[in-house]
C-alpha cells in the first residue's frame, strides 16, 4: 500500500516494520534487506528517525549473522562486522582515530580475501572518509577509486551512489 501511495515516509516506516516483524521470525535476511532499504529511503529522503531505526535492525542482523557464521565456522560478514566496529569506535571521543583505522583496514583486508567486493567497498567508503577528515585526501581518494573502478553494474545502488558523490567530492 505505502508502494501505491507513493508515498516515501509510509514507505520507510512499512519497510521498518516488516524487518520487525522478520526479527520476530529471525528471519537475518531478510531483516538485513529490509534494513537497508529502510536506510537507504530514510538517508535519502533525510528522515532520521527511520534512518536510526533501519540501522539499529542492520546491526541486529549483522550481530545475528556473525553469531551464525561463528557458530558454523563461517564469516560472510566478518568484514562488515570489523567496518562497524570501527564506525563506532570512531564515534566515541575516547577512542584513538587509529584504532578505528585498524578496524577498517582489516575489514578492507577481511572483503579482499574473501573477494567480498560490496563489503570491501563500504570499508574503503569508510577508510577514505577518515583519511579525509584527517587531510590525506589523496590517499583517500585513490583507495576509494581503485575499489569503485572494479564495479561494471549496480550503479543504482546507495553504496555505488554514495562512493560516486563522494569521489566526486574528494577530486
Amino acid at each position: 500500500m505505502a508502494h501505491a501511495l507513493a508515498h516515501p515516509f509510509s514507505l520507510a516506516f512499512a519497510r521498518c516494520r516488516e524487518a520487525f516483524v522478520f526479527q520476530l521470525c529471525r528471519d537475518v535476511p531478510a531483516v538485513h534487506e529490509q534494513a537497508e532499504a529502510t536506510v537507504g529511503l530514510a538517508t535519502e529522503q533525510d528522515f532520521p528517525l527511520w534512518a536510526a531505526s533501519g540501522t539499529i535492525f542492520r546491526g541486529w542482523a549483522l550481530a545475528e549473522a556473525s553469531t551464525l557464521a561463528e557458530q558454523q565456522e563461517e564469516r560472510w560478514w566478518e568484514a562488515e562486522v570489523c567496518r562497524l566496529q570501527g564506525a563506532v569506535l570512531l564515534r566515541q571521543s575516547e577512542t584513538p582515530p587509529a584504532e578505528a583505522e585498524a578496524w577498517f583496514q582489516r575489514a578492507l583486508d577481511v572483503a579482499r580475501r574473501q573477494e567480498a567486493k560490496s563489503l570491501e567497498l563500504r570499508a574503503a567508503m569508510s577508510l577514505s572518509r577518515l583519511w579525509q577528515q584527517q587531510g590525506k585526501r589523496q590517499e583517500a581518494y585513490d583507495l576509494l577509486a581503485e575499489v569503485y573502478a572494479w564495479f561494471t553494474e549496480g550503479f543504482d545502488t546507495a553504496d555505488l551512489q554514495e562512493a560516486k558523490a563522494f569521489l566526486e567530492d574528494l577530486a
